[in-house]
C-alpha cells in the first residue's frame, strides 16, 4: 500500500498596512486556490515593526517548509533575512507599493496568479548580501533613495502616489554625498547623487536601476548616479524605465563581491526599509544563502 505523500506546510505572513489594497480578502483566496493536497497552512497578522521576522524565525525553529510574505518589499526583506542558511524557503504574494524583489523573482502582481506560482512551487537558491551586522536581499542605497525612503517610513499614506510625492519634494533639496570606495587593492572618491548596492535588478515599479543584475551569479553591482544638470532628470528617469539607464554618461556600474564604503552621511536603505547606519560599511556577497520560491516562466532572467 502506498504512503500517503506528507504536505508541505506553509505560514501565509500578511502585513496589513502594506501597499494600497485591502486584505480582507486574502484568506478567502488562499484557502480558496491554494493546493491543499500540497499544503497545510497557517495566516499569521504581523502587528509591530520586527513583528514579521519574529514570526520567521519561530517557522525555522519549527521546521515549517515555506514562509510566504504578504506584502511589499519591506515585509520580504523582513522574512527573508531570517530564513538565510536555513531549510525554510522564501514565498511572495505581492502587495506592496513597489514589490522591486518579487517583480525580479517574475512572480505575478494578481493574487491568483501568485498563487497559481507558489502551487508549482519551484524553488531556487538565491544570493543575498551581508551588510555590517545585517543583511538585505534586493537593493541597498546611501543617496537621495535612503532619504526618500525615510520620507517615506513616516508618511501616512502608502503607495506609489505618496512615493512620487516624496521623490518630486526632496529631490531639489538633496545634496550629493561623499564616498570613498575600497575595493581589492583599488581606492577612488566620488560624489553621489545616488549610490546603491543591487543584488536585483529594480527597486520596484519596473523602474530598473541594475538591468543586468542577476541572484545567482555571486556578484554585486554598485551604481553611483553622479551629480547631474536637474533638467536632465526626465530623461534620466525614463532611460532607468526602459532598462537602459546604465548607459547615462551620469551613471557608473561597479561589478564586486566585497566592498567597504566610506560615506558623509549615516542614512541607509536595505530592500527599502531605511535605518541609520555607520558611515563605514562592509559589503559582502553571499552565494546561494536562501532558497526562495519563484516564477519558472521568467527563470531565464533571474
Amino acid at each position: 500500500m502506498k504512503l500517503l505523500e506528507q504536505k508541505l506546510t506553509i505560514w501565509f505572513v500578511i502585513n496589513p498596512i502594506s501597499g494600497t489594497r485591502r486584505k480582507k480578502k486574502l484568506p478567502t483566496l488562499i484557502r480558496k486556490y491554494l493546493n491543499q493536497d500540497k499544503f497545510s497552512y497557517k495566516i499569521y497578522y504581523s502587528r509591530y515593526k520586527g513583528h514579521a521576522g519574529e514570526i520567521a524565525r519561530d517557522a525555522v525553529n519549527e521546521n515549517i517548509d515555506v514562509v510566504c510574505a504578504v506584502g511589499g518589499d519591506g515585509s520580504v526583506h523582513e522574512i527573508g533575512v531570517n530564513l538565510i542558511h536555513s531549510k525554510t524557503t522564501l514565498a511572495i504574494i505581492p502587495w506592496g507599493s513597489g514589490n522591486g524583489i518579487s517583480n525580479h523573482m517574475g512572480i505575478p502582481l494578481r493574487t491568483i496568479r501568485a498563487l497559481s506560482c507558489l502551487n508549482r512551487f519551484h524553488s531556487i537558491e538565491i544570493d543575498t548580501v551581508s551588510v555590517n551586522d545585517s543583511h538585505f536581499l534586493g537593493i541597498g542605497g546611501y543617496g537621495i533613495d535612503a532619504f526618500i525612503a525615510k520620507k517615506f517610513d513616516h508618511a501616512k499614506k502608502r503607495g506609489l502616489k505618496t512615493y512620487i510625492k516624496h521623490t518630486v519634494k526632496e529631490f531639489y533639496k538633496f545634496k550629493p554625498i561623499d564616498v570613498s570606495i575600497e575595493i581589492g587593492q583599488e581606492y577612488k572618491n566620488v560624489k553621489a547623487f545616488l549610490l546603491s548596492v543591487a543584488n536585483t535588478s529594480e527597486f520596484g515599479n519596473r523602474f530598473a536601476l541594475s538591468p543586468k543584475s542577476s541572484v545567482q551569479d555571486g556578484v554585486l553591482e554598485m551604481i553611483i548616479v553622479k551629480p547631474f544638470p536637474k533638467w536632465t532628470s526626465p530623461f534620466l528617469v525614463a532611460r532607468f524605465l526602459r532598462k537602459k539607464g546604465d548607459k547615462s554618461k551620469f551613471v557608473e556600474t561597479i561589478s564586486f563581491k566585497k566592498a567597504v564604503l566610506n560615506l558623509s552621511d549615516d542614512l541607509a536603505h536595505y530592500d527599502g526599509e531605511h535605518t541609520k547606519e555607520n558611515k563605514t560599511i562592509k559589503i559582502e556577497v553571499v552565494p546561494k544563502s536562501l532558497k526562495i520560491i519563484v516564477n519558472k516562466k521568467k527563470i531565464a532572467r533571474i
